[in-house]
């Protein structure tokens, strides 16, 4: 069993803390992850995203969808009493499940709908404008005054 340490990563990083625990806690996932309901994940769009879960036999009002603390989590639980019904098979599974996204930081969902069995769930990611990359003008002049002579700056003769 493989574990990594994260304990460089701190020594080396500022700033990176929540980075370093979530893939610490990705590697030490257990590898029996529920696979219930099936999902998708696509990107629709250089900062879009769409979450597709197939969520048959629930209908919308069974369903929820919230952010709380940078993880989305969708959740299903079944309302519609079962008890006068006989099945000779039951292939569509409604048992209650919770699923958990995390997501980045300026990540946003945008949207949700419900439409054939399936949760589509939209998501986009918005830099704030400080952290967009911008242009630096470069200065040729001295703001002092001074000239530059052979890489050394002098002062100017009035």
């Amino acid at each position: 069993m493989r574990r990594f340490d994260p304990a460089p990563l701190y020594r080396a990083t500022i700033g990176f803390d929540r980075m370093a625990d979530m893939l610490d806690r990705v590697l030490s996932a257990d590898l029996q992850a529920p696979s219930y309901p099936p999902y998708n994940i696509e990107k629709t769009d250089e900062n879009a995203y769409r979450i597709s879960i197939a969520v048959a036999g629930f209908p919308a009002d069974d369903l929820s969808v919230e952010v709380k603390e940078n993880a989305l989590v969708v959740a299903g639980r079944s309302s519609e009493d079962e008890s006068d019904r006989t099945f000779l098979h039951r292939g569509i599974a409604t048992r209650a499940f919770e699923r958990r996204f995390h997501l980045a930081d300026h990540v946003r969902v945008t949207g949700a709908s419900h439409l054939d069995g399936m949760l589509h769930i939209e998501l986009a990611r918005e830099l704030p404008e400080a952290l967009k990359p911008r242009q630096i003008a470069i200065e040729t002049k001295p703001k002092d005054g001074s000239k530059l002579v052979e890489g050394r700056s002098t002062p100017e003769a009035a």
